[in-house]
């Protein structure tokens, strides 16, 4: 069986680009002949081929990232932060997809600067897309908190933050138009596959949840105290770690709920200390009532091993989130996990078992729970050990594969059915 993994990035960028990276490895060691494809290669891997640079295709592919994003800069105007794709220019993936000798394509995060929404129309061989963000059912908005995906985008139910030229219900009926045939779908969250289910464009297309998977060979325990000497940290207090992409400035990752959380704590655990990485330190630092330690972007496994080893727990505060990278790589380390009870986020912490799920957005109750995970440590060392128990037992290589071998034998002996 050959596969192509079609991804805008193997390892720069978004966490969706590392997860699908992750399961392309994870299908070659098991022997299934996965090779990649990407606009951006930011690693020396020979599996992971880029299309070839000519001085036009270079044009090309800097009109199609500046075009992307010119109609969410000009003509939608909204408070909405989240980053809108409207994937629009075509590109020569469709041919060279079509032409090749794959047996099966399967899709990760492919829009805006990759491929167009006729470009995946386009695609005529069995396909398999692992959704990595609510894009494909959505209109050109990667995340929402509305409900437009499950009743279709209609000019009486747009959103009050939103004004002027109707981007999201554009691009939901391009959508429309150029997809006839269902795809594959598999999320990896619980949450997103119950997203898939209740929208109009995908609701009838067939959905199957396949966790991210994480090498749980490579992503061990490191002693703590030697964790926190190489990365000159303090030995002798309790730290909690915060990560994110964007650092403390995307508000979809939620540091502001973290902040309000850590107010209820002042004073109530001295010892406590910060770290978070993602980015440097900003030029005003925000006053926590606690040391804060800004390590800056971490790349390499290694590093961020030490890391989520040096840390007594992780907090993930997010408003909306898939199955977090980090969620999974804290977890593989033996760290704790406290979180909101949203998004794929219960999919990846077993409540008073591996961390602690507080009341979406109720800061009181994530104080609670950061404060139960790290006060006792005898019950900190027994959420380590099962924390590190559940990622063998969920999102080892070999489980991951063993889903994808079946949905991939299902897609290919039900062609028809598909495409």
């Amino acid at each position: 069986m050959k596969v192509i993994q079609l991804s805008f990035s193997d390892i720069v960028g978004g966490g969706g680009f590392r997860a699908a990276y992750r399961i392309h490895h994870a299908l070659r060691r098991h022997d299934i002949d996965s090779n990649m494809a990407v606009s951006i290669k930011g690693t020396d891997d020979w599996t992971v081929k880029k299309v070839p640079d000519t001085k036009i295709s270079r044009i090309i592919a800097q009109a199609r990232a500046s075009v992307g994003y010119l109609p969410h800069r000009l003509w939608l105007k909204t408070e909405n932060p989240i980053i809108h794709s409207p994937a629009l220019l075509p590109s020569r993936w469709p041919d060279l997809v079509n032409h090749s000798d794959a047996d099966l394509v399967h899709m990760h995060w492919v829009n805006s600067e990759m491929l167009s929404i006729a470009d995946i129309g386009k695609l005529r061989k069995p396909v398999v897309w692992t959704l990595h963000d609510m894009w494909a059912f959505c209109g050109a908005e990667h995340y929402t908190d509305g409900d437009r995906y499950q009743s279709g985008y209609f000019s009486d139910n747009r959103p009050s933050y939103e004004s002027g030229f109707d981007l999201n219900r554009w691009t939901w009926n391009r959508k429309h138009k150029h997809w006839k045939r269902p795809f594959q779908i598999v999320t990896p969250s619980h949450w997103l596959a119950a997203c898939v289910s209740k929208s109009a464009l995908m609701r009838d297309w067939p959905v199957t949840v396949v966790p991210n998977t994480i090498d749980t060979e490579v992503w061990q325990p490191i002693d703590q105290k030697l964790a926190r000497q190489l990365l000159s940290l303090p030995t002798d207090v309790p730290l909690l770690l915060f990560g994110a992409g964007g650092g403390t400035r995307d508000p979809r990752k939620g540091f502001d709920l973290l902040q309000a959380a850590l107010e209820h704590l002042r004073g109530q655990m001295p010892q406590l200390q910060l770290v978070v990485f993602g980015q440097g330190a900003p030029k005003d630092q925000v006053d926590l009532g606690l040391p804060i330690h800004y390590t800056g972007r971490l790349h390499d496994e290694l590093s961020l091993r030490t890391l989520y080893s040096a840390a007594d727990a992780m907090v993930i505060p997010s408003r909306q989130d898939n199955l977090p990278n980090t969620g999974l790589e804290a977890h593989a380390c033996g760290t704790p996990v406290i979180a909101f009870h949203v998004g794929g986020l219960p999919d990846i912490v077993d409540h008073y078992k591996t961390g602690y799920l507080a009341k979406p957005f109720d800061t009181i109750d994530l104080a609670k729970g950061i404060q139960w995970v790290i006060i006792d440590e005898n019950r900190l060392n027994s959420l380590s050990i099962c924390s590190r128990q559940r990622a063998i037992d969920n999102w080892s290589p070999h489980i991951v594969v063993k889903s994808y071998e079946k949905i991939y034998q299902n897609v290919l002996e039900n062609n028809s059915k598909y495409f």
